[in-house]
């Protein structure tokens, strides 16, 4: 046994009904009234003290319960002291009533002490006190030396199989609210995550159609303060609010995506360069359905690419190639070069800084940079 098992308390988890069936719980409150009222019975029942005699054997029968409610309180706080003063005074009645003649009551208070000693106290202060009770009842019972024997050892065994029995509840309790919390943490996460991937979506989409517009839109006001024919104004301006209906498809897209309603990823690329002169698309590998998340970075830097490819290198041809891999799948977008946009400076920059964010949240790389033709981005995420 360790050396802290003779001052631990049992848990407050063991020590309270948390954990109780019902039944269970009804059972213990029927012993109880039963205990009082045997009580109660035996000061009435006793001839030899009269009335006044009865009524303070009952007034000590109260007394009694008062006090053992009192202890059971006070072993719940773990406070040693007050539940050493109170079971003290409970055998004390205990004494008293067999100095007057209620032996019967007595017996019952010496073995209720012993066994609530046993089962709610720590055992270096609970086996002085079931010892004191348990010897107390021994001394005054009538039956031969064997049965008393037998009853005592009874009482200390059941008092230490209800500590045992209080401990076992007590840690299942525990592992039920660790089990809660952990349960209500993952939840929390989960929702964390999920709000972060909704805001993901919505930036992405957002940036990338207001990003396009943006373009088109100070190519306008240049035209208009160049002093450029009508023509080319309305042609810029007509390609901005196309860009926004397009924004507005793929934000209702990305909703779609959320609840879990993709179209297939080589669809999704094909109409994404339709509009788009010397832009094509290659599939490669055994094609089949990927993780939301990993479908999602694949579309959203696809269009940050072609993008990039609008105001940095106006009228290259584009190749986009889709690799599924045994274990990852590879987005290559490659361009030929070409002559910087009108705005080639626009924009924050933080497009593909937040598509390789998004990659490498998934576990997956992106890599951008020029080459001997012109400008390559490589997506590679793990599914």
């Amino acid at each position: 046994m360790k050396d802290n098992a003779w001052t631990r308390w049992p848990s407050r988890e063991a020590l309270g009904r948390a954990g109780i069936s019902r039944p269970r719980r009804m059972l213990a409150w029927a012993v109880r009234v039963l205990v009082i009222a045997l009580l109660l019975w035996s000061a009435f029942s006793q001839k030899h003290v009269g009335i006044w005699g009865a009524l303070a054997a009952a007034a000590g029968v109260v007394l009694t319960a008062l006090l053992s409610w009192a202890f059971f309180r006070t072993t719940y706080q773990h406070r040693l002291v007050p539940s050493m003063v109170l079971i003290g005074l409970i055998l004390g009645i205990a004494v008293a009533a067999q100095a007057t003649g209620f032996r019967g009551p007595a017996l019952l208070i010496w073995c209720g002490c012993g066994i609530a000693a046993l089962e709610r106290m720590p055992l270096g202060a609970a086996l002085p006190v079931t010892s004191v009770a348990l010897a107390s009842y021994s001394a005054f019972n009538n039956d031969v030396w064997l049965t008393t024997a037998a009853t005592v050892a009874g009482m200390a065994l059941a008092g230490y199989v209800l500590r045992l029995d209080a401990e076992a509840r007590g840690s299942a309790q525990r592992l039920l609210a660790q089990e809660r919390a952990a349960r209500a943490a993952e939840a929390e996460s989960a929702a964390l995550a999920e709000r972060a991937r909704i805001a993901r979506e919505i930036h992405d989409v957002l940036a990338h159609s207001l990003s396009a517009q943006l373009v088109h839109l100070e190519a306008a006001r240049l035209l208009i303060e160049r002093g450029a024919d009508r023509e080319k104004i309305l042609e810029r301006v007509v390609a901005a609010r196309g860009m926004a209906r397009d924004g507005l498809a793929e934000t209702r897209q990305a909703l779609s995506a959320l609840r879990g309603e993709l179209t297939p990823l080589e669809d999704f690329l094909t109409e994404l360069v339709s509009g788009a002169d010397g832009a094509e698309v290659t599939v490669t590998g055994e094609r089949r359905p990927l993780p939301a998340e990993a479908s999602q970075a694949v579309r959203r830097v696809a269009q940050e690419a072609l993008t990039n490819v609008r105001k940095h290198a106006h009228g290259a041809q584009v190749h986009l190639r889709l690799d599924y891999g045994p274990h990852e799948v590879t987005l290559g977008v490659r361009d030929s070069g070409g002559r910087p946009g009108e705005l080639t400076g626009s924009g924050g920059g933080y497009g593909l800084l937040g598509m390789r964010e998004r990659a490498e949240l998934l576990g997956g790389s992106l890599d951008a940079g020029p080459d001997e033709e012109g400008f390559v981005v490589t997506l590679k995420v793990p599914v």
